[in-house]
């Protein structure tokens, strides 16, 4: 029986009856053969010794497929986050096995020790020019993938110039170059093998200070926050003049708390990270407000930060229209991971240690050569998710999220098969869900979001706040136990301005993988992946266990 929202428009998986819904492909097809000519040529010989030939490419007739792959389609529950696509026979063998979604860690590396069995122990001044002399695509390798500290220890002298301490001839400093218009610049031979010989944990670590480590060594860009705890310890820098308009901010594990890896981060860390996110947020929105900000050149306490915030709502609900907010959207994300091809393509991040990034969206923006339209509204991802409920309260007369929760409890695997796991949630508290999207656009994404409407950092209470640094830190552990070396994450968030309480903040999990590399289908929105999401789900419940082991040291 047809459903009164079968005819629905809007192209979502997320059905207002509270469901998933999505497509099957069972391609069935003929193929015309207009091929003129054949070229049968032997490939190779068997083990059995006969001959291999390549007639199956040259049919005689047209080509006739009656059963093809299975493809499942499941439009995104966010239609501008494009469609999946799930061949069943990929997915079915990853079902069989649940345990086999991960990467392989990597082995060890060493260029000195093949150096050594090949050249001799005692030939080691001819080993270390052998390496200095190494081919520039060879050396890149090298600093990225190398787990020998005397490589990479080459490779960075090779990089750049170091001053050296005396009596130890260990790095001291970098060597500067005081230019024509007294601009002191660190000496650096080549940037592209410095910052990935730089990025590779297995560097010294008086060699990773002095490099990028040291407050002030990557530029002179201005720390204006700071948080410390025991164990723990993050600046915040002023980033003026960046690719993000009006500036932004990065908050960086210090030169005394160095975290390479997720599964080194702590939660006194992941709390600091986001702290001076929401700090900043709030102390530039009471600034809009006119609302005081207390004493300058101290970090805010957890009950302070909590009070401006309440300081903050409490305004915005008195606001009237003709009051707008100059900047009223938060931009938050963080490149998690560093790669370097040997051809020389950067494969993620560009930045040493753990950090993340945050600005405000300003809410206007001058247009310019449009004489009616003095101003227009600038661009914020969460924009995008606003537009689209509100299209689907239209369209159905319920709210999307409402119905998002409700697919998500009332999941069923997309094979049907009632005896596999179901549950697309990989871990709950009383705030916030982490769980595993109907539609995956990365292979390994992952979501957060809060259980109630709750659409920017401006709403979120203290107990909403922590249970999402929580669910972060846990969501990065799984997918570094999982193998995942780089991940994107970003959030999806409401502009203050909007006075609607039906958007949820949204965070988005985004692992690069070695084979997805992004292609043509990427870039038509087109997702391709090789498991079922309940699959992916299992192997990251898998990991939970793991990942919560950091919250009882």
């Amino acid at each position: 029986m047809k459903s009164k929202y079968d005819s629905e428009p809007l192209r979502t998986c997320v059905s207002p009856l509270g469901v998933f819904r999505y497509g099957v492909h069972a391609p069935r097809f003929r193929a015309a053969n207009q091929r003129e000519t054949d070229h049968l040529v032997r490939l190779g010989t068997t083990d059995q010794g006969r001959a291999q030939m390549n007639q199956a490419n040259f049919p005689a007739g047209d080509v006739v497929e009656n059963s093809a792959d299975t493809i499942f389609e499941i439009p995104n529950p966010f239609p501008f986050r494009g469609a999946t696509f799930i061949c069943k026979s990929w997915a079915d063998s990853s079902a069989a096995r649940p345990e086999s979604i991960r990467l392989p860690d990597p082995g060890p590396v060493s260029m000195f020790k093949s150096l050594e069995r090949s050249l001799g122990q005692e030939n080691i001044s001819q080993i270390e020019s052998t390496i200095i002399a190494l081919p520039r695509p060879v050396q890149l390798a090298l600093a990225t993938t190398s787990t020998d500290p005397r490589d990479l220890m080459l490779l960075a002298a090779a990089s750049c110039r170091f001053v050296l301490d005396k009596g130890t001839d260990r790095p001291g400093g970098l060597s500067y170059h005081v230019d024509d218009r007294g601009k002191a610049q660190p000496v650096i031979h080549d940037q592209d093998l410095f910052e990935a010989v730089a990025n590779n944990a297995h560097l010294p670590a008086d060699y990773r200070e002095a490099m990028v480590l040291r407050p002030g060594v990557q530029g002179g860009n201005e720390i204006v926050g700071e948080w410390r705890r025991p164990g723990s310890h993050i600046y915040e820098y002023l980033r003026r003049n960046s690719y993000i308009p009006w500036g932004h901010y990065a908050a960086n594990m210090a030169h005394d708390a160095v975290r390479y890896a997720a599964g080194d981060l702590t939660p006194e860390d992941i709390q600091g990270l986001r702290h001076l996110y929401y700090q900043r947020t709030y102390l530039r929105v009471a600034e809009m407000l006119h609302i005081d900000t207390g004493p300058g050149r101290t970090c805010l306490s957890p009950q302070a930060l909590e009070n401006l915030r309440s300081g903050i709502v409490d305004a915005l609900d008195k606001a009237t229209p003709e009051s707008p907010l100059a900047f009223s959207a938060t931009l938050w994300g963080w490149n998690y991971g560093f790669d370097f091809a040997p051809s020389g393509y950067r494969l993620h991040a560009s930045h040493q240690q753990i950090h993340q990034q945050f600005a405000l969206v300003p809410d206007r923006i001058e247009v310019v050569e449009d004489a009616g339209r003095p101003s227009g509204q600038t661009f914020a991802c969460g924009d995008l998710v606003q537009a689209f409920i509100r299209a689907y309260r239209r369209a159905t007369g319920k709210g999307f999220f409402d119905c998002y929760l409700n697919a998500l409890r009332a999941n069923r695997r997309m094979d049907q098969d009632k005896s596999g796991p179901a549950d697309l949630v990989v871990y709950e508290d009383e705030n916030v869900m982490l769980f595993v999207p109907k539609a995956q656009t990365s292979q390994w994404e992952l979501q957060i979001m809060p259980l109630a409407p709750v659409g920017n950092i401006l709403e979120t209470d203290a107990g909403v706040r922590r249970s999402l640094d929580r669910a972060m830190l846990i969501a990065m552990r799984i997918l570094s136990g999982l193998g995942a070396a780089m991940v994107t994450v970003i959030e999806y968030s409401k502009r203050f301005n909007v006075r609607e309480r039906d958007q949820h903040l949204l965070y988005a999990f985004l692992p690069r993988l070695p084979q997805s590399p992004g292609a043509f289908s990427e870039a038509q929105q087109r997702w391709i992946n090789g498991h079922y999401p309940e699959d992916f789900a299992r192997a990251c419940r898998l990991k939970l266990d793991q990942a919560l082991e950091v919250f009882k040291a």
